[in-house]
């Protein structure tokens, strides 16, 4: 018999929900049960895209306003959601800086690591200890299809999202066998604000698609499908994993 999909009762907080990817993940993990606790930077703590699209399923939606790059917030933060009964976290806000690897400079470089790295790190290890009490819990971060390739003028984000394959199969060596699941989603190339100096060059974007077995580029409902999967019942024997959802550029 299958495993369910659904969330009903469940509580998933998802960092950078305000728009792109982590939006789509709120929206659809609201639309199987969960009430979501949404983090972002400049998150209105009124209305929002993100409170309509989760109220509208007849969600609970809690705004939290963290900037992930800022350790004392993030730091903050860790301690909020260690007191609550999360039972889904996403790790979902990333950034970018794109430069060659001779102009990378440092600030850049620790600023894409804290807000990729560091936070998934120090919520995982404070959500993932109150999981770990009740012996249930699923964490979905956020890697990339440069967790195993390099990619080209962007050093800070590659090591990152290396990084983020790697503490996620690091956690679920050791959390598989109480109950809390870690897994990873590896996006390809996703229309998000991140990607759009990429698809406004005609020649790069072209032949970006042109390498896509599926021939588009994703939206991020296809991304929030993989995410919704690892979150729920039918992934209870998904462990380590870091899946890509690249329309076959891994295969290429």
């Amino acid at each position: 018999m299958a495993r369910s999909f659904t969330l009903e009762g469940k509580l998933a907080v998802v960092t950078g929900v305000r728009q792109g990817i982590g939006l789509a993940i709120a929206e659809a993990l609201s639309s199987a049960g969960a009430d979501i606790i949404g983090i972002s930077r400049e998150l209105p703590l009124g209305e929002s895209t993100a409170r309509t699209t989760v109220e509208r399923v007849g969600r609970a939606f809690t705004p939290l306003r963290v900037d992930l790059s800022n350790r004392d917030e993030v730091n903050r933060l860790a301690a909020d959601l260690a007191g609550r009964q999360v039972d889904i976290l996403v790790n979902n806000g990333g950034t970018i800086r794109r430069a060659p690897a001779a102009e990378h400079s440092d600030d850049d470089f620790d600023h894409v690591m804290d807000v990729n790295l560091r936070s998934t790190f120090v919520l995982s290890r404070e959500v993932g200890r109150s999981m770990l009490d009740r012996g249930a819990g699923r964490i979905v971060n956020l890697a990339s299809m440069l967790s195993f390739q390099g990619g080209v003028n962007v050093p800070g984000y590659t090591s990152s999202k290396s990084a983020v394959a790697g503490l996620t199969k690091a956690l679920a060596n050791e959390w598989a066998g109480r109950g809390v699941n870690v897994n990873a989603v590896a996006p390809g190339y996703v229309i998000t604000t991140n990607t759009h100096d990429l698809r406004q060059d005609a020649e790069r974007s072209k032949e970006i698609l042109a390498r896509i077995p599926a021939a588009r580029w994703a939206e991020a409902g296809d991304i929030a499908g993989a995410v919704l999967f690892l979150c729920s019942g039918a992934a209870d024997y998904v462990n380590g994993v870091v899946l890509p959802v690249d329309g076959g550029w891994l295969a290429r």
